[in-house]
């Protein structure tokens, strides 16, 4: 009967404490005796748990021989006798119940309880340890890859879940590899503790600062705000509580030493590290970086802003895909449309595209202002290539526009 080795060895891997350990085994076996005798109140279980002994004596009242209406609770004089000579009816008796008393498939039956009350602990234990490290970086071992999800070992063997979605795009890991990611989500689902753990989320790279920056770690500097898409650009708005520290060159380092371990962790992703500040206007200006602002005009009411720029400066506040205006939104909670500033010695004669929502639909006139393009010379200034992976228009219909745009200046 190998019943406590097999719950020692439980205990040795999966870390249950001891008084924990007792109170199930006493669980287990009570529920046996109820199953068996019909009440478990006059039984002792007693529990080294050091030594792995186990032991269960029962307690009857000794009645006049034919008197014994319950076998469990009673005994006979004559019975009783044979333990002991100097028993006497109304004593207690003590005597001890062995294993072998309960058969082979009792014996069975409780094994299997006991691995089940195991494992129930098990999950539970996973679960309160996890719940409490949502928002932790924690480094596993890729061991498993499926279509839509990576299965991570940690460095105790609990399996963690990488969704798909909550890969960087171009994430590609084999089995083995170390892995690095914040925990996002902690629940039970199907009884088993669910851990949800990503590499696009903003709190990622968040840790990641903290990591890599002293000052975030001690409180100097604060992280206001973290916008990303995820192996393509991010906008990271830092602020310093010391005037001494410059919070962007902090985060930076020297000759970029701090955050190029960054952009190697997420595969080379872009990240503009800017100077919070409440200063509306400035924020704004700061997070269109590189591009050059030459004035704002903040509309509170409606949640905008409109940034004018001069002609050469609007691609570079667009930036590649429209990331840059995207996230700059983003960062400072306006909507920003961009528009060309019209420079004084200009020349030539140029019509708004609002003067041809006779002959453009109104969709299409948008697409184009999304892009900062907000009169026709400005959207002939670029190539229909251009336009095409700029905006959402098919070709067939950047080249009827483009056709309008030009006999309008014949």
């Amino acid at each position: 009967m190998n019943l406590i080795e097999t719950f020692s060895e439980f205990k040795e891997l999966k870390n249950i404490d001891r008084v924990t350990m007792m109170s199930v085994l006493e669980d287990v076996f009570r529920n046996l005796l109820l199953k068996n005798y019909g009440t478990d109140e006059n039984f002792d279980i007693i529990i080294n748990p050091d030594k792995g002994d186990l032991e269960i004596w029962r307690n009857r009242e000794i009645v006049e021989d034919g008197k014994v209406e319950d076998t469990n609770l009673q005994i006979s004089l004559s019975e009783a006798k044979k333990i002991d000579e100097d028993y006497e009816v109304g004593e207690e008796v003590t005597d001890e119940v062995k294993f072998k008393d309960f058969g082979r498939r009792s014996i069975l039956t409780l094994r299997q309880n006991l691995s089940a009350r195991i494992l129930e602990l098990e999950k539970d234990n996973i679960f309160n340890s996890y719940k409490d490290r949502v928002g932790e970086i924690i480094t596993g071992e890729v061991y498993q890859i499926w279509k839509k999800e990576i299965l991570v070992l940690d460095d105790e063997g609990n399996e963690l879940i990488l969704p798909k979605t909550e890969q960087i795009p171009s994430d590609y890991f084999r089995k083995g590899e170390s892995i690095r990611a914040v925990v996002i989500r902690v629940e039970v689902k199907n009884s088993s503790p669910l851990i949800v753990i990503s590499r696009t989320s903003p709190v990622f790279l968040e840790r990641l600062f903290e990591l890599e920056v002293p000052e975030i770690f001690d409180g100097l500097i604060t992280i206001k705000k973290i916008v990303r898409i995820p192996g393509e650009r991010a906008k990271v708005a830092v602020e310093s509580y010391d005037e001494r520290i410059d919070p962007v060159g902090a985060c930076v380092g020297m000759k970029g030493s701090r955050i190029h371990g960054i952009v190697r962790e997420l595969k080379n992703e872009n990240i503009d590290v800017i100077n919070y500040t409440t200063n509306k206007q400035l924020f704004i200006t700061r997070a269109l970086n590189p591009a050059k602002v030459s004035s704002i005009k903040i509309l509170e009411d409606e949640g905008k802003a409109d940034v004018y720029l001069n002609p050469e400066e609007v691609s570079l506040a667009i930036g590649k895909g429209g990331l840059n205006i995207k996230l700059a939104s983003q960062l400072t909670g306006y909507e920003i449309d961009v528009y060309r500033e019209k420079v004084a010695d200009e020349g030539e004669e140029d019509v708004n595209l609002s003067e041809f929502t006779d002959e453009i639909e109104a969709w299409v006139i948008d697409e184009l202002k999304k892009i900062g393009c907000d009169t026709a010379r400005s959207v002939l200034e670029l190539s229909p290539e251009e336009l095409e992976k700029r905006t959402d228009l098919e070709i067939e219909t950047i080249n009827e526009i483009l056709n309008i745009f030009r006999s309008e200046f014949e």
